[in-house]
């Protein structure tokens, strides 16, 4: 094995896949060769049409970025258009069995924007709003990479390069082979032809779907709040209602959702509340889907000349995968340009990036069993749920269960970090005692 095989000017990059990672891969492996005075081609290959309405332009998704990767994305030059974000949320509303309330964003710039990820649900008319993930490739495309429509079917490795092929009859051989596939059972498979180390993500499946309200009840029974759930409920961890637009999206995640499953969250009274009584849901919703999710990282996700990023590689659990695509992305880009691409060189500067993640979903898994066991408790949810009513009326600042939950909700905060602050002992104090409050009060008036 070469310790360091180092990029040249005329190099060839290919980018299996056009969503955020790859997108993100080849702005930024462009951008550093140019600050480098290299001259790289860059390949995106991509078989989805991103500006597409329905499952052909879909990447499966909730469609929630947070306030700090817009930012963060703002000082590298990405700037969102207000055609590409569907709503500004402002506030969650969190629903439990023992009631509902609002939590307004812990600091001002800590909004989210909710969007879709292709130009939106089968049917959709709204022509002049655009796809996330479309901006993002032609950014790339204006940077200087080449979009090649097609899906990559055969890789071979050869001692000086990979050589892709694809349905189409396209064939070119690469200096370096990114593999930015999402969760593709199928391409992953061609990774391990040339890298039978590769060991990809764990998953499980989730759900998705939307319901076309229209503008005017959207606004009536939703507005600018993002609804969340924390109900008890078998396999599912977090349930959301996300306006955007016309339309509604709900996500379901947790562990091997099913279509009985979705039914019990649909048919639950607090779920229910959310919309109008009269109507039927199944007539609302165009489109739905069960993706599978990363719940634990790939092993082996780099050789020489090849990488896999995003979710094909490391994410972050249950939120923010958006935000895990900028990260192993960047972190990708800035190792081939300027260290080389070896697995030497993959090893010593991008894994440290997927184990600072991995590390991270640790804490994450333990958060959410914590909150599995407050879904499963009666008088823990009722303490939560007076505890943060308690809070909204206090200054942004003093909101320490809410600015927990909101970051927890978003994704916003590495779970490292909300974890930290779970152990803030005015928190716990305040837990402890809204607890015992909410029981005193429920034995008092039985």
């Amino acid at each position: 094995m070469n310790k360091s095989i180092e990029l040249k000017d005329g190099s060839q990059i290919a980018v299996i896949g056009g969503g955020p990672a790859g997108s993100f891969f080849a702005y930024f492996a462009l951008d550093f060769a140019e600050r480098y005075g290299m001259d790289i081609g860059v390949d995106i290959i991509e078989g989805k049409d991103f500006n597409c309405a329905g499952p052909t332009g879909c990447n499966h998704c909730g469609g929630i970025v947070s306030e700090s990767l817009i930012q963060s994305l703002s000082t590298e030059g990405i700037i969102l258009p207000s055609n590409v974000i569907r709503r500004g949320i402002e506030s969650y509303t969190m629903h439990l069995e023992q009631g509902s309330t609002v939590i307004e964003t812990p600091l001002n710039e800590q909004r989210i924007a909710s969007m879709f990820r292709g130009l939106g649900p089968r049917g959709i008319k709204d022509n002049e709003q655009l796809s996330f993930d479309n901006y993002l490739m032609e950014l790339s495309h204006q940077k200087g990479a080449t979009l090649i429509s097609g899906r990559v079917t055969e890789t071979k490795k050869t001692p000086d390069g990979i050589v892709l092929k694809t349905k189409d009859g396209f064939e070119k051989k690469y200096d370096l082979v990114v593999g930015a596939v999402g969760l593709n059972a199928r391409t992953f498979k061609l990774f391990q032809q040339i890298n039978p180390s590769f060991v990809p993500p764990k998953t499980t499946k989730t759900h998705i779907c939307e319901f076309h309200l229209g503008k005017d009840m959207i606004n009536e029974y939703f507005g600018n709040s993002m609804h969340v759930f924390l109900l008890n409920l078998p396999n599912i961890k977090f349930g959301a209602l996300i306006p955007k637009g016309n339309y509604v999206t709900m996500v379901l995640l947790g562990s091997d959702i099913n279509k009985e499953i979705v039914a019990a969250f649909l048919e639950s009274e607090p779920v229910r509340s959310c919309f109008p009584e009269d109507i039927d849901l199944n007539d609302y919703m165009p489109c739905q889907c069960y993706p599978s999710i990363n719940i634990l990282g790939a092993k082996s996700a780099f050789d020489d000349r090849m990488i896999l990023i995003g979710d094909s590689a490391s994410s972050k659990l249950y939120k923010n995968g958006i935000g895990a695509a900028y990260i192993t992305a960047k972190a990708a880009a800035r190792t081939a340009i300027f260290e080389g691409v070896s697995k030497h060189d993959f090893k010593k500067h991008y894994q440290p990036v997927c184990n600072e993640l991995d590390r991270d979903n640790i804490i994450g898994k333990f958060i959410f069993l914590v909150t599995t066991v407050i879904q499963k408790s009666p008088i823990l949810k009722k303490g939560l749920l007076r505890m943060v009513v308690k809070e909204q009326k206090k200054e942004k600042n003093k909101r320490y269960m809410s600015s927990v939950l909101w970051d927890t909700f978003t994704g916003s905060a590495p779970y490292t970090d909300i974890f930290k602050r779970t152990l803030n002992p005015i928190l716990i104090k305040n837990l402890i005692g809204n607890t015992f409050s909410g029981l005193i009060i429920g034995t008092k008036s039985k």
